[in-house]
């Protein structure tokens, strides 16, 4: 077989129009899926390398201030983001203790606006989990559904290449051998090949950032967890020196 009849690039432009859309539809998936994968190998591999090195910051110094300041030189870590909401956020409430009247500080226990305090930092990081979470998991469902249903719309081409083979044969006199449709068919197969040169990466990648994020989505709950903790701790100091 000579090389000529091994040409991809031939086979696709002697197709039926169908399978050419096929194709085209194909390989606009095929530039979207390693273009996906590029950014967020990136974004992945940046937000683990930012995330470790802020949490061993965060225990080395356990200074918040230093924390925050840190933080925002790291803005690809979804925990040193959400740090920063939890400080600010804390800030506002000790700052509003502070600025509390005295009517306001006999009505309610210093006791009970920490604890409020606490539940309020709680449900900032709850919030800021669910957000990193959705911002990581941007884009690569999409890889999902190229995965999914690339090699049924390459099914489709070639399926509706081979009709199209095989209908020619009809009006072909006395051309009814596989050599007849073999030319045909080939060109056909291509749109199957393609859509599997879609999926397989796509599914790879699909499933390479999914267990990545779960991984950091869980870095950023223990995070949370550690960091209410440290918070309620201070308030408990801080009502036994009240007393």
């Amino acid at each position: 077989m000579s090389p000529d009849k091994l040409n991809i690039v031939a086979m696709m432009l002697n197709a039926g129009l169908m399978v050419q859309f096929v194709i085209l539809l194909l390989l606009a998936f095929s530039v979207a899926t390693w273009a996906i994968i590029f950014v967020k190998y990136v974004q992945v591999r940046k937000a683990y390398q930012q995330s470790a090195a802020f949490i061993d910051y965060f225990w080395k110094t356990r200074d918040f201030s230093n924390a925050f300041a840190q933080a925002k030189n790291m803005p690809a870590s979804p925990v040193a983001r959400m740090f920063r909401t939890a400080y600010m956020e804390l800030k506002k409430l000790n700052r509003i203790a502070k600025t509390s009247g005295g009517a306001e500080d006999r009505s309610e226990s210093p006791g009970a606006r920490k604890t409020m305090g606490v539940e309020t930092v709680r449900r900032s990081l709850n919030r800021s989990v669910t957000m990193e979470s959705l911002r990581l998991i941007q884009l690569v469902p999409f890889l999902a559904t190229a995965g999914n249903i690339s090699p049924f719309i390459g099914l489709f081409g070639t399926v509706w290449g081979i009709m199209n083979s095989f209908h020619g044969i009809a009006y072909q006199q006395g051309a009814t051998s596989l050599a007849a449709v073999a030319p045909g068919i080939s060109e056909a197969l291509v749109a199957t090949a393609a859509g599997l040169a879609v999926a397989i990466p796509a599914v790879i990648g699909y499933n390479y950032f999914t267990q990545k994020i779960r991984i950091l989505e869980s870095e950023m709950e223990s995070f949370a967890s550690d960091f209410v903790n440290i918070v309620e701790s201070d308030y408990l100091a801080y009502r036994e020196a009240a007393r």
